[in-house]
């Protein structure tokens, strides 16, 4: 084979391994979250991330920018699949307390466990940084006031629910997905503590009213 022959299929090699920026962009969070799952977040750098995807460095600046840009990626990748999780749960679910307590449960820890241990450390990750815990922050707001949207219809003729409450929801949440996924409890055990503690929050609401029917 001449070496013009040899230029040639390596060129057309190249082009064919040639992603557009959509999927360039895939690729790159599926190799940040394995590199979380594997080595941990303390691993996770730009440059390692264009090592294990076989890309020049640029790439993968030109895509985050930073390394707080990459985990706030990661992080709004996560936010999304388990709002689109939700809702479409809420959605197929009867207008009730215990379904829609059911929902928010399995929701939120299904997510968690599908993610695996990557979340509870990217998380970490964006605590450590004040621009970076405003990203989390506002989707955490934006979880709490869905909630109380979903949950408020129940909490009887006290109407409303306390945002005291529902950051601690968000709280046992949190903790219970977390012990879930990194095997301590079952997912099962998880989801059925939170839906207690939802029913509970919401009960507590409406004891100056009319208390709620779980179904």
């Amino acid at each position: 084979m001449s070496s013009v022959e040899t230029r040639e299929m390596a060129s057309g090699s190249l082009r064919r391994r040639r992603l557009s920026r959509e999927d360039r962009h895939r690729q790159l969070l599926d190799v940040a979250w394995r590199l979380v799952r594997e080595e941990g977040t303390e691993a996770l750098t730009l440059g390692r991330v264009a090592e294990q995807a076989g890309v020049a460095k640029p790439v993968v600046y030109d895509h985050f920018g930073t390394r707080p840009g990459l985990l706030a990626a990661l992080y709004q990748e996560y936010d999304a699949r388990q709002t689109a999780l939700m809702d479409s749960a809420i959605q197929a679910s009867e207008p009730i307390l215990a379904e829609r307590a059911a929902v928010i449960a399995s929701s939120y820890v299904d997510c968690v466990i599908s993610q695996g241990r990557e979340i509870p450390g990217v998380s970490a990750a964006l605590a450590g940084s004040p621009e970076l815990e405003k990203i989390k922050r506002a989707y955490e707001m934006a979880f709490i006031e869905k909630c109380r949207i979903v949950l408020t219809p129940f909490a009887g003729a006290a109407g409303g629910i306390a945002s005291a409450a529902l950051w601690a929801m968000l709280g046992a949440a949190e903790a219970l997905s977390y012990a879930a996924a990194t095997g301590d409890i079952t997912a099962a055990q998880a989801q059925d503590e939170l839906f207690e503690t939802i029913v509970a929050m919401v009960a507590r609401s409406a004891r100056s009213g009319t208390r709620p029917n779980i179904g």
